[in-house]
């Protein structure tokens, strides 16, 4: 099983404290931005378009992100107290973020690139597309140190420790906000188990499977959208899939919030990989 340790910190000044997470999220975005420059000039598309599209992805997504998890994870909170609305360094959601960025690129084609056709549009989107998994993996490096994506307890080989006491107050913590304590094991049997980590799983899954399938797949000419298309239907069924693994998420009919933007999202490539087929359906 893996160690468990808390998240470090840097005491900067005063009050003024360094988390990982928010240092290595910064790395992520960096590493994106590079990235799709420098893939936006092998694809000889404009790298100052690409720029300025980044802008509005970048910031609509991380508004959005933090907006939908509030409204999404606790509606009860947000009610009794709105300013959580404005606290936008806590509580962010992935698929959130996703709707961000789609109204980003929505509100950059609509008002600040009109003039680009409908396929070259794409072919910047794709530029993004994949880079994505790049950068996502960084991001769930940040989730990994943060455990900030708890799980239920288990045996899994590949589960954070509970061995210190540290992790037993930790997952305590989640397991009581969801009002299931009692499902606990015991102090003995809880100390040689884990909990699911899904930061960390997801990492796992970025680094070794998708972000070397999207290397392999680079390999020769795909046409627009390819990998927009391939993103999601390659990350939705896993992350999907991980949800049910959550201790304390918001649930309606069974799933949660995440997993109904899942089904969205994977619906939605779907559709695009449809009507952008050769034999696809044309106006």
């Amino acid at each position: 099983m893996i160690p468990y340790f808390p998240q470090p910190e840097y005491h900067l000044f005063g009050p003024v404290i360094i988390h990982a997470f928010g240092a290595i999220v910064a790395l992520a975005v960096i590493v994106g931005w590079r990235m799709s420059v420098a893939r936006a000039r092998a694809k000889n598309l404009d790298p100052e378009l690409v720029q300025d599209l980044l802008v509005y992805v970048v910031l609509c997504g991380f508004v959005f992100a933090h907006f939908y998890s509030v409204l999404a994870y606790f509606p009860r909170q947000a009610m009794e107290n709105p300013l959580l609305f404005l606290r936008f360094w806590e509580d962010i959601s992935s698929f959130g973020g996703f709707a961000g960025g789609i109204l980003g690129l929505w509100l950059f084609f609509r008002f600040k690139a009109r003039d680009v056709d409908a396929t070259t549009r794409l072919r910047y989107l794709d530029v993004i597309a994949y880079v994505f998994p790049f950068a996502w993996t960084i991001g769930r490096i940040a989730c990994t140190v943060a455990h900030d994506h708890p799980g239920t307890v288990t045996t899994f080989p590949l589960g954070i420790s509970l061995k210190s006491p540290e992790a037993q107050a930790y997952i305590a913590f989640f397991y009581r906000e969801a009002g299931r304590l009692a499902e606990l094991p015991p102090p003995g049997e809880i100390a040689k188990m884990a909990f699911h980590d899904l930061g960390w799983y997801e990492f796992l899954y970025m680094s070794c499977l998708m972000v070397p399938a999207f290397l392999v797949l680079d390999r020769k000419p795909r046409p627009p959208a390819f990998f927009l298309i391939a993103f999601p239907l390659l990350y939705v069924p896993v992350r999907f899939s991980l949800d049910f693994l959550r201790i304390n998420d918001a649930r309606y009919f069974g799933l949660t919030p995440g997993q109904y933007a899942g089904i969205a999202v994977f619906l939605a490539a779907i559709f695009l990989r449809v009507i952008s087929s050769p034999g696809g359906p044309r106006r």
